[in-house]
């Protein structure tokens, strides 16, 4: 299937590893222009050196004001078609275990660079009547993960935003999805499975394989599968999906609509 991505443009955040790594390879691979942000320089340094002539890296915190400001820079007159907004998590913590500082922390890290950056987005968009949003969060936002509760919270506070907002600016043939991966062979993982660990005793290893037998197929997934779905929903033959939360999970969100 041809997805129609040659030479278009796509804001990917979180692009140095994980999915926002995954998203940005499949895009360039379409043959699509990126603007990759991420902290880490050497990271965004290798995906220039990758995809010659298709790579803008802009190397910064996405929680500082400033970076976004970087991006809206970079933008300039060029067209956006398309925003993956990604990032990183909090720590895996319990309720009872969290600070108020902490949750403080956790609301500019995991919700309010994005509704800040979506919010400057939108006007660029609308002006040529067109435009792709699609948030990477997690699975807990149907199903609550135990030992993530600033996690739980504040992604479904994003979920909340983006259906909201989907059906604001529908006609202006902008679409807003979200993508709720569960366990997948990415970092992020690692520090789920490591408090888990240091709960029970049990050895890194002994709980990961736990994980992935309670898992209906089997296994963790790849980066590179959910970001196949994340290119399509980035792309113009997805005009007719907007406002959802597509979980992508192995099977393991217990309801009937996960």
């Amino acid at each position: 299937m041809d997805l129609n991505l040659l030479n278009k443009n796509f804001l990917v955040c979180g692009a140095s590893s994980g999915f926002g790594r995954a998203v940005a390879e499949i895009l360039l691979s379409e043959g699509a222009k990126v603007i990759a942000i991420a902290r880490r320089k050497e990271k965004l340094a290798e995906l220039e050196k990758e995809f010659p002539g298709q790579v803008t890296g802009i190397s910064g915190d996405l929680s500082e004001p400033e970076t976004l400001e970087l991006i809206l820079s970079e933008l300039g007159d060029v067209q956006l078609h398309g925003a993956l907004i990604n990032g990183g998590g909090p720590p895996a913590l319990a309720a009872m275990e969290t600070s108020i500082d902490q949750w403080d922390d956790a609301y500019q890290k995991v919700m309010r660079w994005k509704i800040d950056l979506v919010l400057k987005l939108v006007p660029l968009f609308s002006d040529h009547r067109y435009g792709r949003l699609l948030f990477i969060e997690s699975q807990s936002v149907k199903q609550p993960i135990p030992n993530l509760v600033l996690s739980n919270s504040f992604r479904a506070g994003i979920v909340g935003f983006a259906k909201t907002l989907s059906q604001e600016i529908a006609d202006r043939g902008i679409t807003v999805n979200v993508l709720a991966p569960g366990s997948h062979y990415t970092p992020a993982i690692d520090r789920v499975i490591q408090k888990r660990a240091d709960g029970s005793g049990q050895s890194f290893e002994t709980i990961k394989k736990a994980m992935e037998s309670g898992i209906p197929v089997g296994r963790m997934g790849h980066a590179n599968e959910l970001a196949s779905l994340a290119t399509w929903l980035l792309s113009p033959v997805s005009g007719y999906v907007t406002g959802q939360t597509i979980t992508h999970d192995g099977g393991s969100t217990q309801g009937i609509f996960g």
